[in-house]
């Protein structure tokens, strides 16, 4: 059994794929934070689809101002797409890494324009993005699909 993830090696290399990092641990902790925000997403776009009254401004308070059933639907696919690529970083998948990125960047980003109607909660999870963002890009090549 090999202790590397490291499949990405020219056909016919006779040296052994080099060891696991301990930065495999970030990598997974990235992929597990983008399963945690996409329910999280969901969740939000589901209140924001059937229980409006529960925000603290009116859509006319909000940065971009539009209405909830649009940032709700909006919600629940950026929740979709980081299960989808949370699924994908912890199966080692290059796509996944990249999409993670790419979600979690719009997220925070999306979490901002959301910041009047929840201040606390797009607060935590601007930073889960930032943390996922991190561990995405500075150890996910740590993970990659093995195969035998």
């Amino acid at each position: 059994m090999s202790t590397s993830y490291a499949s990405e090696r020219p056909s016919g290399a006779t040296s052994p794929a080099p060891p696991v990092t301990g930065w495999v641990g970030l990598v997974v902790f990235g992929g597990i934070m983008l399963l945690t925000l996409g329910l999280f997403q969901g969740i939000e776009g589901a209140v924001a689809l059937y229980h409006e009254r529960f925000y603290l401004v009116t859509s006319d308070g909000l940065l971009l101002e539009m209405d909830y059933q649009v940032w709700g639907w909006t919600h629940l696919l950026f929740g979709l797409l980081s299960l989808t690529a949370g699924a994908g970083v912890l199966l080692g998948r290059l796509w996944g890494r990249i999409l993670g990125v790419l979600i979690t960047f719009l997220g925070a980003l999306l979490h901002l324009l959301f910041l009047a109607a929840s201040p606390v909660w797009c607060t935590i999870l601007i930073s889960m993005d930032i943390l996922v963002i991190y561990a995405l890009t500075a150890h996910g090549s740590e993970v990659r699909r093995h195969r035998p």
